[in-house]
């Protein structure tokens, strides 16, 4: 039975992505920053299609925790087969006002921790293998300002993407970049006083739901992914066309 690792699993596009997995045959951990309540829902939901779960209390900026998730996953489990990288954050605001601490921390969850995530799972990945990162539309069109630095730690994933398609490549293992664009969730809810800037921002004019993101995970996760590799999709109802 394969086996996924999911990161900040406990709300949003982790947990649509969790739970498609797991519908999918999966078994699945994930892991969760602070939500012990919102992880454990999570994994009552994995349990519930008859496949195993398990929630990791790990903040992906401690990178020796992100790496003990993935030894505590093959441990629980016996084996790793997919791991997506999916904890973030969303800072933003001027410029000007953007500390180096903010910059230090956005930089560990976003790439940091991506590299960390793989590098450790690559370890344990045998042919077949899927490492799956969750970057951000604004990593390939910033149409707002306020969101240098949130843009600027999203498109380092696409480096670290092509690097590892290549590192891994030799062994059968993929490894592929995810772009949402406004996505309902509690980040980024469709009912904000921002949502219709947003979607005017679409060629559909429409924010995407967890699960079309989460669907393009699976897709890349299975059989059918197979030979995509170092590259992005983007699930943006069009935003970037």
């Amino acid at each position: 039975m394969r086996v996924a690792l999911v990161t900040g699993g406990s709300r949003g596009i982790g947990a649509a992505i969790a739970r498609r997995l797991a519908a999918d045959g999966l078994d699945v951990a994930i892991t969760y920053a602070r939500a012990a309540d919102r992880a454990a829902e999570v994994v009552g939901d994995i349990e519930a299609t008859g496949r195993r779960g398990l929630a990791l209390r790990a903040d992906a900026a401690d990178a020796g925790a992100l790496a003990g998730a993935v030894e505590d996953t093959v441990r629980a489990f016996g084996r790793l087969d997919v791991v997506v990288s999916n904890a973030g954050i969303a800072p933003s605001g001027p410029l000007a006002e953007v500390t180096l601490e903010e910059v230090d921390r956005t930089l560990a969850v976003h790439a940091r921790a991506a590299f960390v995530l793989a590098q450790a799972a690559a370890r344990h990945l045998g042919e077949g293998g899927r490492i799956i990162t969750i970057g951000s539309s604004l990593a390939e069109r910033v149409p707002y300002a306020g969101w240098t630095l949130y843009a600027m730690s999203k498109s380092a994933l696409t480096g670290l993407t092509k690097g590892l398609a290549r590192d891994l490549g030799p062994r059968g293992i993929t490894a592929n970049l995810v772009h949402p664009g406004s996505t309902d969730t509690e980040m980024n809810p469709a009912g904000s006083p921002w949502a219709d800037d947003e979607r005017a921002l679409t060629a559909l004019g429409r924010y995407c739901a967890p699960e079309d993101v989460a669907a393009t995970v699976a897709h890349l996760a299975g059989d059918s992914g197979r030979n995509i590799t170092g590259t992005a999709i983007t699930v943006d109802a069009g935003t970037t066309a």
